[in-house]
């Protein structure tokens, strides 16, 4: 623990508990309403994308969900480790999915179709996915949770594979670029399998998503490292 985290004083560290409670909960809403409008859509098109990105928020979901228990036990930093590694396994589950569902677009097995549904769906997700991504990071850093930073990070990922569907769903449907979705998709396999791996071994801040987001101020960016070696004892 930082001595920022450590000069925390009770009301404002249960300020934030409550906060990250709701910005969780918040993104467990969300999801579970993108998740069956998504599949919903995609089976209506025939498109491997759209239900793929449905079940892509469940995972977010139990992302959220091992966070938001987490902060409901008497002592949350207690189950820091347990609960980065449920966050780890969202991280590998989505990553083995993802490809698996790319793969299958590249080979033609699956082709993504046309939706309208699935196009304003993706675009939502693209505008409120970050904020909340980035609402809960903030709120994580401040109180010194590694599981709190590493959800957010989980979030920002699926905003990005969000931006990755919208953009395939967008270019198959102007220009018939079949291949574009899974194209895009691919490349958010890569930072979902480094963030997993981060995740795992407790570092919620030294990694790709997290050092693209980081403060300019440097004496933060210490702490959330400091922080993260701290967690993954």
């Amino acid at each position: 623990m930082t001595a920022a985290v450590a000069q925390l004083g009770d009301a404002r560290r249960t300020v934030l508990q409550r906060r990250i409670r709701l910005i969780v909960t918040a993104t467990i809403g969300y999801n579970l309403i993108e998740a069956v409008v998504a599949i919903a859509a995609g089976s209506a098109a025939s498109s491997g994308a759209l239900i793929g990105f449905g079940l892509d928020s469940t995972i977010e979901v139990l992302s959220a969900g091992a966070v938001a228990w987490q902060f409901t036990r008497r002592d949350p930093e207690h189950w820091e480790k347990g609960t980065l590694r449920v966050i780890a396994v969202a991280f590998f589950a989505l990553a083995v999915y993802v490809s698996v569902s790319a793969v299958l677009a590249l080979t033609r097995v699956i082709e993504p179709e046309h939706s309208t549904v699935g196009i304003v769906l993706t675009a939502l997700s693209v505008v409120i996915m970050p904020f909340l991504s980035l609402a809960e990071r903030r709120t994580g850093r401040e109180l010194g949770s590694a599981t709190a930073v590493a959800d957010s990070k989980q979030t920002l990922v699926c905003a990005c594979l969000s931006a990755a569907v919208l953009l395939g769903l967008l270019l198959n449907t102007l220009f018939g670029w079949w291949w574009a979705d899974p194209v895009a998709a691919l490349v958010i396999v890569v930072f979902a399998v480094r963030e997993g791996v981060e995740a795992w071994k407790g570092d919620a801040c030294a990694t790709s998503v997290g050092m693209l987001l980081d403060d300019d101020d440097h004496g933060t960016d210490d702490d959330c490292h400091h922080d993260g070696a701290h967690h993954g004892r």
